[in-house]
């Protein structure tokens, strides 16, 4: 349902894991409810077995916990490492999660999800259970809608067969995984799901010893009375199974109950007085009678030595004893082995910290003198050996740096490599100009060389995203030739944008949206005659001077048409001078046709429709009478 998030708490300065919801799942109010009702199980908690809770919230849809943090693994990272455990290791953890569970059933709380991914193993040995994500109260005991909640491998018959969950449940899946920490497998396996709920809902799960036979029977007895099929037939909750587990320690760790529950200092046999004493059924106990314990596990649960009937406990001051000597032995040997190690650790320090076996951290000796750097070098009980390089930004005789880099640890008397500058290194620059951008930057930045300014101008000779110029951005020397130079070099380029388009006898609109096309600006400017533009549209885009670039503007020079031409006073006129004075203008002349076959000599002009002193565009039609 969620991520966890490694976090530092900034008000309190504590590391914290944060449980965020998954985004997808903000939309389903179940999900969310779940979410929020496993910060409510937990926070009623306050037991050293369940991990705390210690605030939840919402940013916007994001629901999130904040809850303690726990390095370490968890009981499944355990197992995966160890296949399976020792009978003490998995009584220590069982204790530790009954514990935590007993606190929960104690509130009303079913865990509902207890499997090893929700049992925590923190590296200062705390044993915690999390995960309350499907926790629910003991009266509501109806597994959710259409799906079953929890891990298949761990659900109990009764969740399998009426989706019943109280906390016997919880019982049976600390049950299948007592059965998996003592044998390293699950009881039940299959290819699909349901194969395994039709397993937990008509199988009695096998006895620990049936695949491991060095299992104690004490614990193959509390394996199966935690599985019963028969909720009824299992312990009523994890209070009565810890009480039992208690019983069932003290007989596999091979002591009484008394030293298993620690509930009392038995004094040793040697120390009882009275003639009494072996007679007496009840134990001595720092002068005081204590009332006889409990009946061994064994007996309680059914079990008894083959051949034998019930078994009193063993002596107990005969027990300390034993148990003190082997202490103060196992101590004497412990001891001397801490010496030993700490001698080892101590010499093998010696030996790689300060000793011929350590290692010296180079120095970084940039810009500093080779002789410094040889000296300093020597007295580290290094070798130094001279190198060269060239450099744009050390000058020439000073340190680079070394081989291996500043920083670096290296062995005594190992050989270190001082680089020492050598200055710019000479590069040959290619002619440029008629080049494109992209293959003169190319050939600059081959050269350890630097692309300065690009100036993108327009030019009607140069192709358009071709080199027009180059030159040195120091002094602005024209490099376009090429030439011998050395590294560090910027280059400025000029680019070319290709030519203004042409625009003449364009309308303003089409001449305007194609210079803006080049990102060019445009105003209108004179309006002048013009006998083959028409009016209104662009008879030239007038330029500024010099090198043009985006953004520049021009102006436009706008047609008014053809000329006007006064008509002149022809009428009285021969008929040829007539027609010659008009055709001079630029006026078309309409007439009689049988005009033109009369002798000039004896035709005169009569008159002109228009009549003269109109003013005509040049070209216009002009009528003509003639008089015979």
């Amino acid at each position: 349902m969620a991520t966890v998030y490694l976090a530092t708490d900034l008000r309190l300065e504590r590391r914290v894991a944060i449980k965020i919801m998954h985004g997808h799942l903000a939309d389903d109010s179940a999900f969310k409810i779940r979410f929020i009702q496993e910060a409510r199980s937990a926070a009623r908690l306050a037991h050293p077995n369940v991990v705390n809770v210690f605030d939840q919230g919402q940013d916007d849809d994001m629901a999130y916990l904040v809850m303690e943090y726990l390095p370490g693994i968890t009981l499944r990272d355990l197992l995966k490492d160890y296949g399976r455990l020792t009978p003490e290791q998995t009584l220590d953890i069982l204790e530790a999660v009954l514990s935590g569970l007993a606190a929960a059933h104690k509130a009303g709380i079913v865990h509902r999800d207890v499997k090893p991914e929700n049992v925590l193993l923190a590296d200062d040995g705390r044993i915690k259970i999390s995960d309350f994500g499907l926790a629910r109260a003991v009266n509501n005991n109806t597994a959710t809608g259409q799906a079953l909640l929890g891990t298949i491998a761990y659900l109990s018959p009764e969740l399998v067969t009426r989706g019943i969950a109280d906390a016997r449940s919880d019982i049976y899946a600390l049950g299948i995984m007592t059965f998996e920490m003592l044998t390293g497998d699950q009881p039940y396996v299959g290819e699909a799901p349901m194969q395994i709920a039709y397993q937990h809902a008509n199988d009695t799960v096998p006895m620990p010893s049936s695949k491991v036979a060095d299992v104690p029977r004490e614990l193959d007895e509390l394996v199966l009375w935690a599985t019963a099929r028969d909720p009824e037939e299992r312990p009523r909750d994890a209070r009565v199974m810890l009480d039992q587990l208690h019983d069932v320690s003290a007989l596999v760790r091979g002591g009484t109950q008394e030293l298993a529950m620690q509930s009392t200092m038995v004094l040793p046999a040697n120390m009882r007085t009275g003639a009494n004493a072996l007679a007496d059924a009840e134990t001595q106990v720092l002068g005081a009678r204590l009332t006889p314990t409990k009946p061994p596990a064994a007996t309680l649960l059914g079990i008894h030595p083959v051949g034998t009937g019930p078994v009193g406990p063993p002596d107990s001051g005969d027990l300390l004893s034993k148990k003190a000597g082997k202490r103060k032995r196992r101590g004497f040997w412990l001891f001397a082995l801490v010496i030993i190690l700490a001698a080892i650790f101590g010499g093998t320090g010696w030996y790689f910290g300060s000793g011929p076996g350590s290692d010296v951290m180079l120095p970084d000796f940039a810009s500093a003198s080779p002789d410094t750097a040889s000296s300093q070098l020597t007295e580290l009980g290094l070798k130094p050996e001279l190198g060269g390089a060239f450099s744009a930004t050390i000058a020439e005789g000073l340190v680079i740096g070394t081989d291996p880099d500043a920083g670096s640890r290296v062995p005594m008397d190992s050989t270190v490599t001082v680089i020492v500058s050598q200055g710019l290194q000479p590069i040959t620059l290619p002619a440029l100009a008629g080049t494109t951008q992209a293959e003169a930057s190319a050939a600059i930045a081959n050269l350890n060389a630097l692309v300065g300014s690009i100036d993108p101008i327009f030019n009607g000779d140069v192709p358009e995203g071709s080199v027009i110029s180059a030159s040195k951005e120091s002094d602005g020397t024209d490099v376009s030739a090429g030439g011998d130079y050395f590294e560090g070099l910027t280059v400025n380029l000029v680019v070319s944008l290709g030519p203004i388009p042409n625009v003449d006898g364009k309308t303003v609109a089409a001449a305007t949206d194609i210079l803006a096309g080049k990102n060019l600006l445009v105003v209108s400017g004179e309006q002048t005659f013009n006998d083959t533009v028409a009016k209104g549209d662009v008879i030239t885009a007038q330029v500024p001077e010099g090198a043009i670039r985006e953004g520049a503007t021009l102006t436009l020079v706008i047609s008014r048409g053809p000329e006007p031409v006064i008509v002149p006073n022809v009428v009285g006129m021969s008929w040829s001078d007539g027609k010659d004075a008009l055709t001079n203008l630029g006026f078309k002349l309409t007439y009689n046709p049988g005009a033109d076959l009369v002798p000039a000599a004896l035709l005169k002009v009569a008159a002109t429709d228009p009549v003269a002193g109109t003013s005509l565009p040049k070209g216009s039609s002009i009528a003509l009478t003639p008089q015979f």
